[in-house]
């Protein structure tokens, strides 16, 4: 079940004003979706047999919104700012069979239904120790369900709003938002729908769970809806109210998790410096010696493989497509990250992450055109347009493919996390009408440029390499390279799976942000060291070799993603399960996408800079 932890005050969110509100003030409490870790499947909350106001309306919508599954529409709890009500009831509904079947199947499933009021979620209070800090879980549940296999739906709502008053005024800002759901069997005389009483609480009453007989989920069954509320005043500052809903109780696993990333990183710097200082400086200074060619066909390693290093790889214009895709992919993720430790994307301004990733994916579309045309360029291709084509088509198209059939799924099961047709048409637009013209825009002013040198000349006819040692071998150095930059990055990776799956918030976006330089420099120094080993054993096809020596480590996340789902989570659904593989394959591929691309630039740097240090004849 999540939880969530009080955390050290954070700056808030650029750009949001807070609002005042004075006795007396209409306060809308707006609802969201019915969500459940372990379906992973959200759900309208009018799906159930709530109660309606008269008219549904939905609140403004984001596209991160729309693609979370986020339906936030008003409700028919309303209250007055600093009064307290007590036994409210708001309706009374007759279950029918179709009905008292749902309830069953979410309170099954551990549903639980998610409130707003002022932009803040509602949270259960958990019981907890004396003087230990106070632990908040998202949302209500549905119901429970007993020993004796019958349901009982939660119809009774004890909301607390927490204010912080303003000394020199009489407004208050909205600082906490708490609910204590209980299930009761209300007792009624006759029934009027426009003076709705009952006999089992009044207006001077408050309700306590289990001090009333529980409402059971039946068909036929008539349930009354009510509500208590009930204003405090609390020293918590507005600009530090979202800092009850923050994970941040695992600061030092955090901390732990970055100096674990930074052994590696010391480890394969010291090892880059080795080869650099001594062997490197050692080897140019003895190359460049060389009195005549006779002694230089007697040295063996990496001078003797120049006239091929430069020599274009098989699928050339592939290998183009996915670094051009993997820069387009790390100029977002750059982005974003800044934006996220700015502020900007913090979990109040709901769906902002993932807005701001869908369209910054799809302005740096121009960076993927650039990069994949010009390296296009140096391997001496001319048809440009194609590779232009596949760079704006191949990844995004096989995202969209997955993801196309993970929606039919959830489709198929009437869940709100459906994407519309509408914003699914939005999608595209971008991609067709944005995306692609942007690709092209790059493409063209990439091939325009000079075409990149190489610092050796290639020879016509390709050197035979020799048989390689085990350990050398394409398959054995490709895995053991992906395993240190997973290995700096698994931690965080909990934390971040945790946020997905398991309805948390992540904000600790200063921690990441570390956690992500570590993983550029872990994959540019691996496949460095790998690459030099493999240029010493006189094997001069790097190009594919540097590409996936860093992308394997997607692999590992992939397999880390296997072992989590079977450890930590508890879905059952085929459904959900395939939901949740068909997600993470899409995040393997783009944790491959990206870190490939950074292992080839710095191979592509490192093997351009030695070739470029020694005179070959």
């Amino acid at each position: 079940m999540p939880r969530l932890h009080p955390r050290p005050r954070l700056f808030y969110l650029p750009g949001v004003a807070p609002r005042d509100f004075q006795k007396d003030d209409d306060l809308q409490v707006k609802v969201n979706k019915l969500s459940s870790i372990k379906t992973q499947l959200p759900y309208d909350y009018y799906f159930l047999d709530y109660c309606k106001p008269e008219a549904i309306k939905n609140s403004a919508e984001n596209l991160g919104e729309v693609l979370r599954g986020d339906r936030i529409e008003n409700s028919v709890y309303n209250f007055k700012m600093r009064r307290d009500e007590s036994c409210k009831v708001v309706c009374r509904t007759k279950l029918s069979a179709e009905a008292a079947k749902n309830f069953r199947e979410k309170i099954d499933d551990e549903y639980r239904v998610n409130m707003i009021l002022d932009n803040l979620p509602v949270v259960v209070p958990r019981q907890t120790r004396e003087g230990s800090q106070p632990i908040f879980d998202h949302g209500y549940r549905v119901g429970y369900k007993l020993k004796d296999d019958k349901y009982y739906i939660n119809n009774h709502l004890s909301f607390k709003v927490l204010y912080h008053e303003d000394l020199n005024s009489p407004e208050a800002r909205i600082v906490g938002f708490h609910v204590i759901p209980s299930s009761i069997k209300h007792e009624y005389g006759a029934w009027d729908d426009k003076n709705p009483t009952v006999q089992t609480c009044n207006a001077n009453t408050k309700i306590t769970p289990g001090s009333h007989t529980p409402q059971e989920v039946a068909p036929d069954a008539y349930v009354v809806f009510s509500y208590d509320v009930t204003f405090e005043s609390s020293e918590i500052i507005w600009a530090s109210r979202w800092d009850v809903y923050l994970l941040s109780s695992d600061s030092q696993i955090h901390w732990f998790s970055i100096i674990n990333s930074l052994m590696i990183v010391l480890f394969l710097s010291g090892m880059i410096a080795m080869i650099m200082m001594r062997t490197l400086y050692k080897d140019i200074a003895n190359y460049n010696q060389l009195d005549n060619q006779e002694e230089a066909q007697e040295e063996t390693g990496w001078k003797l493989v120049h006239g091929d290093a430069f020599r274009p790889p098989v699928h050339s214009g592939l290998l183009c497509v996915y670094v051009g895709t993997g820069v387009q992919f790390f100029g977002m993720t750059v982005v974003t990250m800044m934006f996220a430790l700015l502020g900007f994307l913090s979990p109040a301004n709901r769906g902002g992450l993932m807005t701001a990733m869908v369209l910054l994916w799809v302005f740096m579309g121009v960076l993927a055109g650039y990069t994949s045309s010009r390296l296009y360029k140096m391997f001496k291709g001319t048809e440009w347009k194609k590779i232009t084509l596949k760079t704006a088509f191949m990844f995004p198209g096989i995202i969209f493919g997955v993801f196309f059939v993970l929606n039919a799924l959830i489709w198929g099961e009437k869940s709100s996390g459906a994407v519309p047709f509408g914003t699914m048409f939005a999608l595209v637009l971008l991609w067709f009408g944005i995306s692609v013209p942007l690709v092209f825009v790059g493409s063209f002013l990439g091939f325009k440029q000079p075409a990149i040198e190489d610092p050796v000349k290639t020879n016509k006819i390709p050197r035979q390499i020799p048989e390689q040692a085990w350990y050398l071998q394409p398959a054995f150095s490709i895995l053991a390279g992906g395993i240190l930059p997973f290995g700096a990055v698994f931690i965080e990776l909990f934390f971040i799976l945790t946020s997905i799956w398991l309805n948390q918030f992540y904000y600790i976006f200063g921690f990441l942000f570390i956690v992500f330089v570590i993983l550029l420099v872990t994959c540019a120094e691996i496949t460095i060291v790998l690459c030099y080993f493999q240029l010493c054993s006189e094997d001069y096809h790097w190009w594919w070799r540097a590409y996936l020596t860093a992308g394997s480590s997607a692999l590992y996340l992939f397999a880390y993603a296997i072992f989590y789902f079977f450890n930590k989570l508890e879905i059952t659904k085929l459904v959900s399960g395939i939901l949740y593989f068909g997600y993470m394959l899409i995040i393997s591929y783009a944790f491959f996408v990206l870190t490939g691309t950074i292992g080839f630039y710095a191979c592509f740097w490192f093997v351009r800079k030695i070739y470029a240090s020694v005179k070959i004849d």
